[in-house]
């Protein structure tokens, strides 16, 4: 049976992320409001606005989820077709392998992802009420980073740090559970003989593996992923410079006072604040449960989210595989 093309695993990477940004984005923009520093000014005393606009901000996420993901599959895929080659002789146990593409596959992923994500978790913080509707909510965000358009790669590195250890957690484990579990399906024959695996049988395999794994891998890296939400956040809070700040910039460089890469004092730098101080500040306003806050909600959609869009990017590339094979059979 001839393998899967890069066009297979691309397309059935951008068909398994449009379906799960559809179903999954409303619990994601309940998760960020629940992990915002502004939760209890805006929602705590208004529940009706925390489900309110829920689908807020989704359009460049789906604009980018769409070649993130085939990035990240045709990355995965094809380093874990290498690692597997190259290790013939099992020296390297297969979990290292997995976790080793997955890790590579989501920084190339996270480098297209992050503009989006910081969009994405400003727009969700929009207040819908204040007279705009959720349509204008994506364009409200873009006004804020209209004068700093890099501070939209601002939380790569808190993305990129919360999905390394998640990626690296639930790829080997659900590679393991899948085997396992595709294993015993297809040793359900009525004969004694082992039969394969229809494609319904492998989605549904593969949703549970994935959801299952990733639920679990969820839970662990909460903290990192609450620390990210904030880093994000406070992006948005930062407003690009005016034509006198950016004079004022000229000037301090005229007296000799060194700018930063996107063009601020340093003292000015300092005032973004890192990982460890945004996770203090949580510890001191919540306690150390405030680094687990929106870990179960996060656990239930990354359980479906995860299973869905694995599942569907499993079904997708194995009825492109098996379609080119009777093509091919076909043809001869």
């Amino acid at each position: 049976m001839p393998a899967n093309t890069n066009t297979d695993v691309w397309v059935a990477g951008a068909v398994a992320a449009f379906t799960v940004d559809l179903a999954i984005y409303p619990l994601d923009t309940i998760k960020t409001r629940w992990q915002s520093p502004k939760y209890n000014q805006l929602f705590l005393n208004n529940r009706p606005a925390l489900f309110r606009g829920l689908y807020q901000g989704i359009a460049p996420v789906i604009l980018a989820t769409v070649p993130s993901s085939g990035a990240f599959f045709t990355t995965y895929e094809g380093t874990k077709s290498v690692l597997t080659t190259a290790n013939a002789s099992g020296i390297i146990p297969t979990p290292i392998i997995h976790a080793t593409s997955s890790g590579l596959a989501e920084l190339v992923s996270c480098a297209i992802l992050t503009p989006a994500e910081v969009i994405k978790q400003n727009a969700q913080m929009v207040d819908s009420t204040s007279g705009s509707k959720a349509a204008s909510a994506v364009r409200q965000t873009f006004e804020k980073f209209r004068n700093n358009p890099l501070q939209l790669w601002r939380g790569y590195t808190a993305l990129a740090g919360r999905n390394l250890p998640f990626t690296a957690l639930q790829f080997p484990m659900f590679e393991r559970l899948k085997a396992y579990l595709k294993k015993r399906q297809a040793d359900k024959a009525h004969d004694g003989k082992e039969r394969e695996v229809s494609l319904l049988e492998t989605v549904v395999v593969t949703t549970i593996a994935a959801g299952s794994a990733g639920s679990v891998s969820a839970v662990v890296t909460t903290p990192i992923d609450v620390i990210k939400t904030r880093i994000m956040l406070t992006a948005g809070d930062e407003k690009g410079e005016s034509g006198n700040q950016k004079k004022q910039q000229v000037q301090k460089l005229k007296e000799g006072k060194v700018l930063d890469a996107l063009g601020e004092h340093r003292e000015q730098a300092r005032r973004h604040k890192g990982a460890i101080q945004i996770a203090k500040e949580v510890i001191a306003e919540q306690g150390w449960k405030g680094l687990f806050r929106g870990g179960a909600l996060r656990a239930i959609w990354v359980f479906g989210g995860s299973g869905l869009y694995i599942g569907t990017y499993e079904g997708g590339r194995l009825y492109l595989e098996r379609r080119r094979a009777r093509l091919e059979a076909d043809e001869r």
